[in-house]
């Protein structure tokens, strides 16, 4: 009977490390695809129809709503870069206090890596503005900043809580509040809705990337 327990708790476990492989590995290639797509739809194909589309949408939601400005000036400002640089270095030093030193270094390395990699992305695609937008922005268009940096920093904290069993819900509110992030983008006109998608996918691709390799590193050094 002991033996029996053991064996299924076993098969448990590995059905649970099997699914986990798969939708991380699912999300990187669909996260991977997307954001190709969507260079080639931006910068080959030169189509403009998505993004036409969502700025339409965004302007039938403000339409007699303009208060919807103030509340999505307030949220756009928890992906910008003075609430991110205080998080980068606050959030890890909590952490680091309360004995996290792990957790501390995927957040910081969360961060500073998706704004080093968005800022390498944003030169080399080098897409101007929308000159549409209801607030002065500075800086290049694609992939978004605060969609990336705050899926990457949102979705690590999410993923944090789920790992430790802790609030699943409030992991899931995570990711939405990063998504919404993303959208008051696209309500402000400070980026394209194509920007925004690509920023959710370079943020992801950063995230999973980042978790992959730090895991391959902690167990080396256990083996060490």
């Amino acid at each position: 009977m002991p033996r029996k327990s053991v064996t299924d708790r076993l098969l448990t476990l590995f059905s649970f490390l099997t699914l986990e492989v798969l939708v991380v590995g699912g999300t990187f290639v669909a996260s991977l695809l997307l954001f190709f797509y969507l260079t080639r739809v931006v910068f080959v194909a030169h189509s403009a129809q998505f993004d036409d589309w969502g700025f339409r949408q965004m302007e039938e939601l403000r339409a007699g709503r303009l208060w919807l400005d103030s509340v999505a000036r307030g949220i756009t400002f928890f992906g910008s870069a003075p609430f991110l640089v205080a998080v980068a270095i606050l959030g890890p030093s909590l952490l680091r206090w309360l004995g996290r030193k792990r957790e501390a270094l995927e957040v910081f390395l969360a961060v500073a890596g998706a704004a080093l990699f968005n800022q390498l992305l944003k030169t080399h695609y080098h897409r101007v503005r929308p000159s549409s937008a209801l607030l002065y922005q500075a800086g290049l268009s694609f992939p978004s900043g605060h969609a990336m940096i705050g899926m990457a920093l949102y979705g690590c904290l999410a993923w944090l809580l789920w790992r430790h069993g802790r609030h699943p819900a409030w992991a899931g509110l995570l990711v939405v509040w990063a998504v919404l992030i993303g959208l008051t983008r696209v309500y402000l006109h400070v980026h394209y809705p194509t920007d925004v998608l690509a920023g959710f996918a370079a943020g992801l691709l950063w995230l999973i990337l980042l978790r992959t390799a730090l895991r391959l590193w902690w167990r080396e050094e256990q083996k060490a």
